[in-house]
């Protein structure tokens, strides 16, 4: 707090967290929280009184600029310095100001004392609150450094804290100690463990601390020696060897400083375990030794170990290599029987002891005998594998008590029921027999039993076991009687069943004894054997079965049917015309063919064939036969029966004949195409190729020079181009239609005549110039055709258009009037000219190749000289292209028939 003046005004600085507190002139005291400036003025021009709080000092600045005054600090003094106690005091607070100082009362302030063990910076601990001015502090650590601050506060000023205060508390001895615990114990050693309070430990900071460890050992009697050390160390723990087993010792403690020894702790007793203790004796079997139980005693231990014996236990196990050991008596007696045992059985016995040190080794074994007795009942013998009819297999396991003696023999008994007497059928060592001489299908009662060297046991329990059944017997020839002639009633017996009942008799049947299959299979002991053939001799027999198996055939009987009327005619055919001896006309008759059916004991005299509208004829023995006067192209369905004296037989079954159509007209035959070598011909309606399908064929004559007709054509087409005529020459046709009926009738002659031929192509005409504008065209003559003039046609041509310049028969013209310097293109081509009922005719022939000149003047003549030259080159490079584009087009045609072939014989056909 500071205090600035200049004349008569006083300004006073409050700093953060201190009061200012000044008297004004009515006598009341006023506060003001700092930080604050507060501005005072006194009416004489003197400064007024202001309180200086506790612990601070008056200090008063001399230069005119201000002047500082302050208030004394605490300083408490402490006395007494004792280990556990100290005297601390301190005085009131003055405040000065202006050189003066002022007291207050005690009763105007509260003093608290706060201490810390923990240095400077540590936790301070509030002691004490009151107005004294001298306190007593308590409680405090011995040789321990401590730090005391007194503060003072009022309701006039803020709280004043001293300034701290150092002291060290005095050195003692040592508390007394807390008992020591015990940590673990054995039969001759203790280990023992204490603690040291938090306020000795830190009394021994700066010193050595030395524990002694009295120990007292009293014996079982009571008569010790009183408290010997047996410690003296600064561990808080040790552990005392070789103590008595089973002994109680007694324990206090005692703590050692500087300063000297502190009181006894509490005494506290612990006691060493107890020894184990040593085995019992052997036990020894007391009285008779029984089939079941057996009575063993024993002795207690030499040395128990130092405590009572808490219980024996005893243990069998049965003298065989890997038997465990059971327990079978736990115990306080030293006695037990051992019952529940097997009879003739060695068991081991032992017993061992238990107490408070723990458990003894097992004592030496007895090893005891029970006596045998008979064995037990044996289980009941069973089957081994399946019965037999006339015998059994049996087997059994041994009783499941043997007496305590091996087995030496067992006894199988038989008999037919329970109430019937027993007979032995085995004696012997081995657990299975057969027993034979049995009736098939029977039940038997058996019953066993075991012997050892004692004797027999019981009988076992009832097994009753029954044969297995026999197949029955064989049967009796069975009885036949005819009933019909395909049909036969069988009969017959039944034989012995052998003990299981007949589930189904088998009946075989056949022509041959000795081949012969099963027709019938049921319970039923009769049969009618339908279907069979008349006048025929049959063997039969008959078998039994059951469960057990089949039973053999009987004696074959011999039955033969009486004769009747033939069998049906199994084979019945068409016969086709290659079959036939001599062509018939299938358009109106079929031919039949079939096989002589069984005459079933009389002999065949004829036939009845059925055809068409259920018309019937008749025939002999043959086997073939051909119907006539039928209608053509027709459906028929035709069956047969035989004949016999009994009657006649079942028609056959039925087969569909057609008759084949007439054969057709010739078609009308015209000439669709004239050429002067070749004539196309067209007849009938239909595609100009063939149809597979179609089944009507064509066959064209044509007259040769001789007046003969030969044919140029057969096959299903309408059309036939005739080639490699003369020209203008007529020739003669005539055509017929054949399809699956025959052949029809030829057509009436047509003749035809082929056109006269043109002239032949010219070669290019050539060009000779004669003057500027004039040349002279030359081609090659033709001679008259069969009398028939020859004429020419020129035509020229200055561009595109070609321009008929001459026609006439002269094989030159002259051309005037030309251009010049222009290229001109001709050709020519030769004309037939003749004379017939119609009239003058011409025939014209093709063009010939072009041939191209240029006009030019005539001092170019030797320039004008060489366009023959360049036409002749110009028309054999034309007549090159024109060689390789035909070769071209002859190969080509060539592959392509190839490929025709080719298809047509892979892949159509």
């Amino acid at each position: 707090m500071f205090y600035t003046h200049c004349l008569n005004v006083i300004l006073v600085q409050v700093n953060p967290g201190e009061t200012f507190t000044i008297t004004t002139e009515d006598g009341h005291v006023q506060c003001i929280q700092g930080p604050a400036h507060v501005p005072m003025m006194s009416p004489n021009g003197s400064m007024p009184p202001i309180f200086v709080p506790p612990g601070y000092v008056s200090q008063v600045s001399a230069p005119l600029l201000g002047v500082f005054v302050g208030v004394a600090k605490l300083f408490p003094p402490v006395s007494d310095i004792q280990a556990r106690s100290a005297v601390l005091s301190w005085n009131l607070p003055v405040s000065s100001q202006n050189g003066e100082s002022h007291s207050h009362s005690p009763a105007a302030f509260t003093f608290e004392v706060a201490i810390s063990n923990s240095g400077k910076s540590g936790k301070f601990k509030s002691v004490y609150v009151g107005e004294e001015l001298t306190i007593t502090l308590p409680d405090l650590r011995p040789a321990t450094d401590y730090h005391a601050r007194v503060s003072a506060t009022s309701s006039s000023i803020k709280e004043s804290v001293s300034e701290l205060v150092s002291f060290t508390t005095e050195s003692c001895e040592p508390d007394c100690p807390a008992a020591p615990k015990l940590v673990n114990r054995t039969k001759n050693s203790l280990s023992l463990q204490w603690k040291v309070s938090r306020k000795q430990s830190d009394v021994f900071t700066h010193s050595v601390l030395t524990l002694v460890l009295p120990v007292t050992q009293e014996s079982p009697l009571g008569c010790g020696y009183g408290f010997q050390p047996q410690y003296n160390g600064d561990e808080l723990s040790c552990t005392l060897r070789n103590l008595r087993r089973s002994t109680s010792y007694k324990f206090r403690l005692f703590a050692y400083n500087s300063e000297g020894k502190s009181s006894p702790s509490e005494v506290v007793e612990h006691s060493t375990n107890p020894d184990k203790p040593g085995p019992p004796s052997k036990p020894t079997a007391k009285g008779k030794i029984h089939s079941h139980s057996v009575k063993v005693a024993w002795e207690p231990p030499k040395d128990n170990g130092g405590s009572d014996i808490a219980k024996y236990v005893l243990e069998i196990s049965e003298a065989v290599i890997g038997s465990k050991w059971d327990t079978i008596y736990s115990g306080s007696q030293r006695e037990h029987v051992c019952d529940h045992l097997k009879p003739g059985t060695s068991y081991r016995v032992r017993v061992h002891c238990v107490s408070r040190g723990g458990e003894s080794q097992a004592s030496d074994i007895l090893t005891v005998t029970t006596s045998a007795v008979p064995p037990g009942p044996c289980p009941a013998p069973c089957l081994a594998g399946k019965a037999k009819p006339k015998e059994v297999a049996l087997q059994w396991g041994p009783p499941a008590v043997d007496g305590g003696s091996d087995i030496t023999e067992y006894v199988l008994e038989m008999a037919n029921s329970e109430q019937e007497e027993r007979r032995q059928v085995y004696q012997g060592a081995a657990p299975e027999c057969t027993v034979s001489s049995l009736l098939p299908g029977r039940a038997y009662c058996f019953w066993l039993r075991a012997a050892n060297r004692v004797g027999f046991g019981p009988h076992s329990d009832k097994a009753e076991i029954s044969t297995a059944p026999g197949p029955p017997d064989q049967c009796c020839k069975p009885a036949m009687a005819c009933k019909n002639a395909t049909c036969v009633a069988v009969s017959w017996e039944s034989p012995a069943c052998n003990g299981a009942e007949i589930s189904e008799y088998r009946l075989e049947w056949g022509q041959v004894e000795g081949s012969m299959h099963v027709i019938y299979t049921g319970p039923c002991q009769s049969y009618e054997v339908k279907g069979l053939t008349p006048a025929t001799t049959y063997y039969c027999r008959v078998q039994a079965v059951n469960v057990a198996g089949v039973g053999l055939f009987g004696e074959a009987g011999v039955v033969t049917t009486p004769a009747s009327v033939p069998a049906a005619v199994s084979v019945l055919q068409l016969l086709e015309e290659d079959q036939m001896e001599a062509p018939l006309p299938l358009s109106t008759c079929l031919a039949i063919q079939w096989e002589e059916p069984c005459c079933h004991g009389a002999e065949i005299t004829g036939y009845n064939i059925e055809y068409g509208e259920k018309q019937l004829v008749t025939v002999g023995r043959n086997t073939s036969h051909v119907l006539e006067n039928l209608q053509p192209d027709t459906l028929y369905r035709v069956r047969i029966q035989a004949i016999n004296s009994f009657g006649v037989g079942p028609f056959s079954h039925s087969i569909k004949a057609k008759t084949k159509p007439l054969p057709p007209d010739p078609p009308h035959l015209e000439c669709v195409v004239f050429s002067y070598q070749s004539l196309k011909l067209k007849w009938g309606e239909g595609p100009s190729r063939a149809l597979i399908t179609n089944p009507t064929q064509f066959n064209l004559q044509m007259e040769d020079r001789f007046g003969r007709f030969v044919t140029v054509y057969s096959g299903p087409c309408h059309t036939y181009k005739v080639q490699r005529l003369s020209e203008s020459t007529t020739y003669y046709f005539k055509i017929q239609a054949y399809n699956d009926a025959g052949e029809g009738e030829f057509s009436d002659v047509y003749a035809f005549t082929t056109t006269k031929s043109p002239p032949a192509s010219l070669k290019a005409p050539k060009a000779n110039q004669l003057e500027e504008n004039t040349f002279e065209i030359t081609w090659e003559p033709l001679q008259p055709m069969k009398g028939d003039s020859i004429v020419y046609i020129l035509q020229l041509a200055a561009g595109r258009e070609f321009d008929q310049v001459y026609k006439g028969p002269e094989t030159s013209f002259r051309l005037t009037g030309l251009q010049t310097n222009c290229e001109y293109r001709i050709r020519v081509c030769a004309g037939r000219q003749s004379q017939d009922a119609a009239g003058s005719q011409e025939l014209y022939g093709p063009y010939s190749p072009s041939a191209v000149f240029s006009s030019q003047k005539q001092e170019l003549e030797p320039q004008c000289a060489a366009v023959p030259t360049e036409l002749a080159d110009s028309k054999k490079t034309l007549h090159e292209e024109r060689f390789i584009a035909i070769v071209l087009l002859c190969g080509f045609a060539v592959v392509a028939i190839l490929f025709a072939v080719v298809i047509q014989y892979f892949v159509i056909k």
